[in-house]
């Protein structure tokens, strides 16, 4: 990719950030990106979208954040 084709990408996934962030769609950049990259490839964007709405149905809620205490007892300990 030329640096004219490389600078008019970025520009264009910040573009779509942006919206992202405005519509409350949670998505980063890199799931973002991607998304583009399968339109690109010729994939149904609605079809992206049904499997993103999917995802975020089905999808366990992430663990909560550890405590330094759990964090411990992961460490092998030598004597």
């Amino acid at each position: 990719m030329d640096p004219e084709s490389a600078r008019n990408a970025r520009e264009s996934l910040e573009l779509v950030f942006q919206m992202s962030n405005i519509l409350e769609t949670g998505l980063d950049r890199h799931t973002l990106s991607i998304l583009i990259a399968l339109c690109d490839q010729g994939f149904n964007p609605e079809a992206l979208a049904a499997l993103v709405k999917e995802f975020r149905t089905n999808a366990p809620l992430p663990p909560p954040p550890s405590s330094p205490s759990s964090h411990h007892s992961l460490h092998h300990h030598h004597p």
